[in-house]
């Protein structure tokens, strides 16, 4: 003889997920959110593998940085956003890319900082959302990326992205490469880093790392 197990009625109601997280309400981190103006302008290249994926932290990113771009794609060669900024006088536009010829941030003075951006231009930093092999992609077919500067930054401790694994030390998540990034030009931007109003960055993705181990801890129990 078969049993079935009866269920509740509260199993059979599908959860209402948060239209701008994309995450179930119990699990939201919409409410810790705290906006600020890093005075560098983000502009964060999802892979449209990632759109989907609530744990990718771009859309997190877009959510707190005020005055950044969230936009979803995989060749943005004639993406007509992109192209506005880039050909945008009033900005410098850089990719943040650990490529061969990227400049490696970690080891500039603060001087050096200064004279990555020429005097009374607006700093544009582009950063792909996506796996290691999306973004090497993007870059090889977005043609209008490949001809801009690249930076990038030395990694000293291993990611707290523990629920996705990372395929090498100095990989990180999304948002931890801008807050690194703040953290590394925000002072020369105009941006007070004393002041650590970027740490919310972190912060939120604490959260939602620790909120998605407690559900996966749940689950085998």
């Amino acid at each position: 003889m078969t049993f079935k197990r009866q269920l509740n009625k509260q199993e059979f109601t599908p959860r209402k997920n948060c239209a701008i997280c994309g995450f179930a309400k119990r699990t939201c981190y919409c409410h810790m959110l705290k906006p600020f103006d890093p005075k560098i302008v983000f502009v964060i290249l999802i892979h449209k593998l990632e759109i989907e994926r609530k744990i990718a932290t771009g859309r997190m990113s877009h959510l707190i940085l005020k005055n950044s771009y969230l936009l979803p794609g995989h060749d943005y060669t004639n993406n007509k956003i992109i192209n506005g900024l880039i050909n945008d006088p009033k900005n410098h536009c850089m990719v943040l890319y650990p490529g061969e010829n990227s400049a490696n941030l970690s080891i500039f003075t603060d001087e050096e900082k200064k004279a990555i951006v020429p005097e009374g231009k607006q700093l544009v930093v582009i950063v792909i959302d996506g796996t290691w092999a999306t973004s090497r992609q993007s870059m090889r077919m977005s043609t209008n990326l490949a001809t801009l500067p690249q930076i990038s930054f030395t990694v000293n401790s291993p990611s707290n992205f523990r629920i996705r694994k990372q395929p090498a030390f100095e990989c990180c998540s999304t948002v931890e490469a801008i807050h690194r990034t703040i953290d590394l030009l925000g002072d020369s931007q105009g941006f007070n880093v004393e002041l650590r109003a970027h740490d919310n960055l972190l912060q939120v993705f604490d959260f939602m790392v620790s909120n998605q181990l407690s559900i996966m801890e749940q689950s085998l129990m």
